[in-house]
């Protein structure tokens, strides 16, 4: 397998979940090796923030990377969209502590990448391939997510909660063999997916400072009644972004091991645990 990076430059706007700031996202085509990574173009002398689990800072309600005294949040569906359309090297301006959340899924990404298209790199050194040894597990009371050796690599994920228009669901997706065009699956069962909340949670969060940016145009809201903003996109759509939030946090392990990922009410906190022990075994057998 050969790296890949973008044609053409991706130029994007919009406002984050969490700060409810503008900021303006520019993604660049970038050298073999150069991996994915953000620059914080607002700041002074454009600090460099690397996509990778050793710079995660902090993991509430989204995943958050910092080098040094640079962070950029929320960066889990660009990230996604990149990993999973094949995408090893990027890099990411942004004038602004935030990737804006858009449609609140990584449709606008996923779409953006495929109009411009995906290019083979030469380089001595061919993307490697991340088989595991042994079942990883990470768990919080009934809560998990686990890596179990496969020949391919599937997402699997459960969620289950009390409203009934959520109830209890599954999906499984995995990635497309296929590495010389976007993966169309991607784009069409995973990408459109969008991040939701529950109504009497919305007012909590607000009071901590957080989801300062969300509305019924960039996220779904379920109340015991149902869905205030309907259409879904997906009659299970929920569990489907859930998806896209684990391919986006194990997307900073650089690539995705050959294994089936398994989750259960799971969180970015506990995705981000499960990489951080896949990258340790793989120190391990070096």
């Amino acid at each position: 397998m050969q790296q890949r990076t973008i044609v053409s430059q991706i130029n994007q706007t919009g406002t984050g979940l969490h700060s409810g700031i503008d900021t303006n996202v520019r993604i660049l085509p970038a050298e073999p090796g150069s991996g994915r990574y953000f620059v914080r173009v607002d700041l002074p002398s454009a600090p460099t923030i690397p996509a990778d689990v050793t710079a995660v800072s902090q993991t509430l309600l989204s995943t958050e990377l910092r080098q040094g005294e640079a962070s950029v949040r929320t960066v889990e569906h660009l990230l996604a969209a990149l990993a999973a359309m094949g995408v090893n090297n990027a890099r990411i301006e942004i004038d602004g502590a935030e990737v804006p959340l858009l449609d609140g899924s990584a449709r606008i990404w996923a779409e953006s990448i495929a109009k411009v298209g995906t290019i083979e790199q030469n380089s001595t050194v061919p993307e490697k391939v991340l088989f595991l040894k042994e079942p990883i597990w990470v768990r919080q009371e009934d809560a998990f997510v686990c890596a179990l050796p496969a020949e391919k690599t599937r997402f699997t994920y459960g969620i289950d909660f009390e409203l009934p228009a959520i109830g209890n669901q599954w999906h499984s997706w995995m990635p497309s063999d296929e590495q010389q065009n976007p993966d169309e699956s991607f784009v069409s069962e995973i990408a459109p997916a969008r991040t939701f909340g529950l109504m009497h949670q919305i007012e909590h969060l607000q009071k901590a400072g957080l989801i300062k940016g969300g509305s019924l145009e960039n996220a779904l809201v379920c109340g015991p009644s149902g869905w205030v903003n309907p259409p879904l996109r997906f009659a299970n759509e929920p569990v489907r972004h859930k998806i896209l939030d684990l391919v986006g946090d194990l997307s900073l392990l650089g690539i995705f091991p050959r294994a089936h990922f398994l989750a259960y009410k799971a969180s970015h906190n506990l995705h981000v645990q499960l990489a951080q022990k896949i990258l340790e075994q793989e120190n391990l057998n070096l």
